[in-house]
């Protein structure tokens, strides 16, 4: 067990710089064909804007891998947070991670979405008293602005994300 705990902090602080880079693919069939491609890294894309369907992803919602992270992306974030506490075995909570990412994506960048598994983070969920998943908690500035346990419809998980950030 205890070597288990530590390939996984080992393999956590490893991977910790590894974050997921937006992801898109340049079709050239809609450039015409004078159009010059720039290659960037090992990706091509078209030069100037790309059309919106082509646009680069935004990544709404992020694993957290420690405490550490957790205190980084999280409390001390600029942007309002949801906290999606979750596991691997939980029905409900694999209906509703997607319900709050389509409701945080709708907020356009106003507002993050940490997801923290109570598996890997046991410490994380004691300390902010989660005793049932799914547990979502709102956070602002740090400090705990609302939660809420279990399934909610897409009216109030709506309503719930525009409370955090102040509509």
């Amino acid at each position: 067990m205890a070597q288990r705990l530590l390939l996984r902090r080992a393999w956590t602080l490893s991977t910790r710089e590894l974050r997921p880079l937006p992801l898109y693919s340049v079709t050239t069939s809609f450039l015409p064909s004078s159009s010059p491609l720039l290659l960037t890294g090992s990706s091509p894309r078209a030069a100037g804007p790309l059309p919106p369907h082509h646009a680069p992803r935004r990544w709404v919602s992020f694993n957290v891998q420690d405490h550490d992270d957790f205190t980084e992306r999280v409390i001390n974030s600029q942007l309002p947070v949801l906290v999606d506490f979750h596991a691997q075995w939980c029905g409900p909570c694999k209906i509703l991670g997607p319900r709050l990412e389509k409701a945080v994506g709708k907020q356009k960048g106003r507002i993050a979405m940490a997801k923290v598994d109570i598996d890997d983070h046991t410490d994380l969920a004691i300390e902010y008293g989660v005793s049932a998943v799914p547990t979502v908690i709102a956070i602002r500035g740090g400090d705990v602005i609302d939660q809420f346990v279990g399934i909610k419809d897409d009216d109030q998980l709506d309503s719930f994300v525009s409370k955090l950030i102040g509509q």
